[in-house]
């Protein structure tokens, strides 16, 4: 049996060292889908339905494969349509378009520097257009734009090396705004580069 010597020791651990510091790709551009229904008397109002399409691009400050932290932004569209809601009078459903931007943290709270998973805490604003009035507490007449904040916990992970993400978002929208507040479960798709 062959033991290593001490210069193939300190080589073994600077190759190590090395290894465990990799850099992850700070962009991502990718498509999501997911499923969304109004929460509270707005599942009333808007009904229940799912993203068609949805399209992101993100940037995570560069963070390496064994920091347990990094920041976050996104920006993202959604195409969404909902049945069974109130709102939709003249269609048989509510057809939505929803753009959002959003920063937060991106954080591992296990020890494991190679398993490129991260929990996510994000929070921004949100557009919001209908092809149909939607009412809310305040006139019941509605509107079709609403602008609101949003909130988002989640999960990221890097796929194929870190060549590809793989995300599950739990989003709760709209926040203020007096628009239709929702909740959203979205999983998405991205390439990763710089």
């Amino acid at each position: 049996m062959r033991t290593i010597g001490p210069g193939g020791a300190v080589a073994l651990l600077l190759l190590t060292a090395t290894a465990a510091a990799d850099k992850l790709p700070p962009g991502s551009l990718g498509i999501f889908t997911g499923v969304i229904a109004g929460t509270g008397a707005d599942n009333k109002r808007i009904g229940e339905g799912l993203y068609e399409f949805g399209a992101q691009a993100a940037y995570h400050l560069p963070i390496n494969t064994d920091g347990s932290w990094g920041l976050s932004l996104r920006w993202s569209t959604m195409f969404g349509i909902l049945w069974n809601g109130t709102a939709s009078h003249i269609d048989s459903s509510l057809r939505t378009v929803q753009m959002d931007f959003t920063g937060g943290l991106r954080f591992r709270p296990w020890s494991s520097a190679r398993s490129g998973s991260y929990f996510t805490l994000r929070g921004g604003a949100e557009l919001l257009r209908a092809n149909e009035p939607i009412p809310n507490n305040d006139s019941m007449t509605g509107q079709r734009a609403y602008l609101g904040a949003i909130g988002l916990v989640g999960f990221d992970q890097y796929i194929f090396g870190s060549a590809a993400l793989l995300s599950f978002d739990l989003r709760y929208g709209m926040i203020g705004g007096g628009g239709p507040q929702s909740l959203t479960f979205m999983v998405g798709i991205a390439v990763t580069g710089p």
